[in-house]
């Protein structure tokens, strides 16, 4: 099993190794998702997702959007996997992958792989979930 610290990580670069590791068979766990950051202006981050959790209902025909940190990655790992809904391997993947807000018990004393990256425009995961 990888356990992989969400901490002051990069979404995409994470969601995109998380992703890789599991479709080679890893079962994939990720620790403190609240504390991972999107890159990018932050009003235009805000206003996608704004939008796309207005859309909901089946006259709007879009998808309903969480506002929990780990259902954010673990909808972006989602994204970068192939046939997800069609039951192919990317499907047998995706259960492979957990994600967690925080350090629970069992993770606490396992080495994690850290990815930390700063980057100067960014917005964290827990503050997406408050608008």
């Amino acid at each position: 099993m990888i356990t992989i610290d969400g901490k002051d990580a990069v979404l995409g670069r994470l969601a995109q190794y998380a992703a890789k590791e599991s479709l080679k068979g890893e079962n994939i766990a990720i620790v403190n998702c609240e504390e991972i950051m999107i890159t990018g202006n932050r009003e235009s981050i805000l206003k996608k997702f704004k939008g796309s959790r207005e859309r909901v209902g089946s006259a709007q025909g879009g998808p309903k959007i969480s506002r929990l940190p780990e259902k954010i990655v673990k909808r972006a790992i989602r994204g970068m996997l192939p046939n997800v809904r069609k039951g192919g391997r990317g499907s047998e993947a995706f259960r492979k992958i957990k994600c967690y807000v925080g350090v629970p018990r069992e993770f606490e004393k396992s080495k994690m792989i850290e990815m930390p990256e700063k980057k100067h425009k960014f917005i964290k995961v827990k503050e997406l979930g408050k608008r």
